[in-house]
Protein backbone atom coordinates (compact mmCIF):
# COMPACT_ATOMS: atom_id res chain seq x y z
CA UNK A 1 0.00 0.00 0.00
CA UNK A 2 2.84 2.36 0.76
CA UNK A 3 4.25 1.68 -2.90
CA UNK A 4 0.96 2.47 -4.42
CA UNK A 5 0.84 5.52 -2.43
CA UNK A 6 4.68 6.84 -3.46
CA UNK A 7 3.83 5.90 -6.93
CA UNK A 8 1.20 8.20 -7.21
CA UNK A 9 2.92 10.80 -5.28
CA UNK A 10 6.32 10.49 -7.93
CA UNK A 11 3.22 10.94 -10.51
CA UNK A 12 1.75 13.57 -9.45
CA UNK A 13 4.92 15.36 -8.98
CA UNK A 14 5.81 14.76 -12.63
CA UNK A 15 2.44 15.72 -13.86
CA UNK A 16 3.29 19.24 -11.64
CA UNK A 17 6.54 19.54 -12.83
CA UNK A 18 5.10 18.96 -16.62
CA UNK A 19 2.12 21.88 -15.97
CA UNK A 20 4.39 24.18 -14.81
CA UNK A 21 7.12 23.92 -17.44
CA UNK A 22 4.42 24.08 -19.99
CA UNK A 23 3.73 27.98 -19.41
CA UNK A 24 4.64 30.29 -21.75
CA UNK A 25 7.33 32.79 -21.33
CA UNK A 26 6.49 36.22 -20.62
CA UNK A 27 5.89 38.79 -23.08
CA UNK A 28 5.54 36.09 -25.85
CA UNK A 29 2.67 36.05 -28.51
CA UNK A 30 2.69 32.63 -29.67
CA UNK A 31 4.01 29.37 -29.96
CA UNK A 32 6.05 27.81 -32.91
CA UNK A 33 5.46 24.02 -34.06
CA UNK A 34 9.07 23.21 -33.12
CA UNK A 35 8.54 24.30 -29.30
CA UNK A 36 9.69 27.99 -29.54
CA UNK A 37 8.43 30.74 -28.21
CA UNK A 38 8.20 33.91 -30.48
CA UNK A 39 7.41 37.74 -29.55
CA UNK A 40 6.63 38.99 -32.92
CA UNK A 41 3.95 41.73 -33.13
CA UNK A 42 2.19 40.52 -36.14
CA UNK A 43 1.23 36.46 -36.85
CA UNK A 44 2.49 37.10 -39.88
CA UNK A 45 6.08 35.09 -40.18
CA UNK A 46 6.40 35.06 -36.90
CA UNK A 47 7.89 31.37 -36.92
CA UNK A 48 9.76 31.67 -40.25
CA UNK A 49 12.14 29.16 -40.04
CA UNK A 50 10.22 27.10 -36.84
CA UNK A 51 7.71 24.93 -39.17
CA UNK A 52 4.99 27.45 -38.77
CA UNK A 53 3.00 29.25 -35.65
CA UNK A 54 1.23 26.34 -33.90
CA UNK A 55 -0.71 28.87 -31.59
CA UNK A 56 -1.22 32.23 -31.19
CA UNK A 57 -1.49 33.60 -27.61
CA UNK A 58 -2.16 37.46 -28.82
CA UNK A 59 -5.90 38.32 -29.38
CA UNK A 60 -5.81 41.62 -31.09
CA UNK A 61 -3.14 44.13 -32.73
CA UNK A 62 -1.21 45.81 -30.79
CA UNK A 63 -1.94 49.53 -32.02
CA UNK A 64 -4.71 51.19 -34.30
CA UNK A 65 -3.71 52.57 -37.77
CA UNK A 66 -4.11 56.07 -36.09
CA UNK A 67 -0.79 55.77 -33.29
CA UNK A 68 1.50 54.50 -36.13
CA UNK A 69 2.86 57.24 -36.99
CA UNK A 70 3.51 58.66 -32.78
CA UNK A 71 4.81 55.01 -32.39
CA UNK A 72 7.18 55.37 -36.02
CA UNK A 73 8.60 58.29 -33.86
CA UNK A 74 9.75 56.03 -30.47
CA UNK A 75 12.01 52.99 -31.16
CA UNK A 76 10.35 51.76 -28.34
CA UNK A 77 7.07 51.79 -29.23
CA UNK A 78 8.36 50.87 -33.07
CA UNK A 79 6.99 47.15 -33.05
CA UNK A 80 2.99 48.00 -32.82
CA UNK A 81 4.05 50.54 -35.68
CA UNK A 82 4.73 47.52 -37.73
CA UNK A 83 1.42 45.57 -37.48
CA UNK A 84 -0.35 49.18 -37.67
CA UNK A 85 0.48 50.14 -40.92
CA UNK A 86 1.53 48.41 -43.98
CA UNK A 87 3.26 51.57 -45.26
CA UNK A 88 5.68 52.24 -42.11
CA UNK A 89 5.97 48.31 -41.76
CA UNK A 90 9.35 48.48 -43.21
CA UNK A 91 10.78 51.58 -41.09
CA UNK A 92 9.31 50.30 -38.01
CA UNK A 93 10.74 46.86 -38.53
CA UNK A 94 13.86 48.01 -38.78
CA UNK A 95 13.77 50.80 -35.88
CA UNK A 96 12.35 47.86 -34.00
CA UNK A 97 15.27 45.62 -34.92
CA UNK A 98 17.48 48.57 -33.68
CA UNK A 99 15.71 48.31 -30.43
CA UNK A 100 16.14 44.79 -29.54
CA UNK A 101 19.42 44.26 -30.47
CA UNK A 102 20.21 47.78 -27.94
CA UNK A 103 18.53 46.42 -25.29
CA UNK A 104 20.54 43.12 -25.71
CA UNK A 105 23.73 42.39 -23.49
CA UNK A 106 27.01 42.61 -24.94
CA UNK A 107 29.01 39.27 -24.46
CA UNK A 108 32.14 39.68 -22.17
CA UNK A 109 35.17 40.22 -23.85
CA UNK A 110 36.52 41.90 -26.91
CA UNK A 111 38.20 45.51 -27.19
CA UNK A 112 40.22 47.14 -29.01
CA UNK A 113 41.64 45.12 -32.35
CA UNK A 114 38.85 42.45 -32.10
CA UNK A 115 35.48 41.90 -33.98
CA UNK A 116 32.54 39.63 -32.95
CA UNK A 117 32.29 36.85 -35.47
CA UNK A 118 28.99 35.13 -36.00
CA UNK A 119 29.41 31.51 -36.07
CA UNK A 120 25.86 31.06 -37.48
CA UNK A 121 26.29 33.26 -40.49
CA UNK A 122 30.30 33.15 -40.62
CA UNK A 123 29.85 37.10 -40.60
CA UNK A 124 32.12 39.48 -38.48
CA UNK A 125 31.07 42.75 -37.38
CA UNK A 126 33.04 46.11 -35.87
CA UNK A 127 33.33 47.89 -33.00
CA UNK A 128 30.29 50.12 -31.88
CA UNK A 129 28.04 48.64 -35.07
CA UNK A 130 24.59 47.30 -33.61
CA UNK A 131 25.27 43.44 -33.60
CA UNK A 132 29.12 43.82 -31.74
CA UNK A 133 29.18 40.88 -29.16
CA UNK A 134 24.99 40.47 -29.48
CA UNK A 135 24.32 37.60 -31.71
CA UNK A 136 23.15 34.33 -30.44
CA UNK A 137 26.50 32.76 -31.49
CA UNK A 138 29.52 34.10 -31.87
CA UNK A 139 33.22 34.78 -30.29
CA UNK A 140 35.49 37.75 -30.47
CA UNK A 141 39.08 37.53 -32.67
CA UNK A 142 41.39 39.61 -34.48
CA UNK A 143 40.12 40.55 -38.02
CA UNK A 144 43.06 38.91 -39.83
CA UNK A 145 42.14 35.55 -37.84
CA UNK A 146 38.35 36.60 -38.91
CA UNK A 147 39.08 36.53 -42.82
CA UNK A 148 41.76 33.64 -42.48
CA UNK A 149 38.92 31.48 -41.11
CA UNK A 150 36.43 32.85 -43.87
CA UNK A 151 34.27 34.88 -42.04
CA UNK A 152 33.29 38.28 -44.39
CA UNK A 153 32.43 41.66 -42.92
CA UNK A 154 29.07 42.73 -42.43
CA UNK A 155 27.75 44.15 -45.47
CA UNK A 156 31.36 43.65 -47.36
CA UNK A 157 32.75 46.50 -45.03
CA UNK A 158 36.01 45.69 -43.46
CA UNK A 159 36.95 47.56 -39.81
CA UNK A 160 40.06 48.38 -41.07
CA UNK A 161 40.99 49.95 -44.47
Amino acid sequence: MKIAIRLMMVAAGFFVAQAGFSQAPAGSTGQCKDGTYTSSASKSGACHGHQGVKEWFATAPAASAAAAPKAAASATEAAPAAAASTAAAAPAKAASKASSTASMPQAAGGGPGMVWVNTASNVYHCPGSQYYGKTKQGAYMSEADAKAKGAHADHNHPCTK
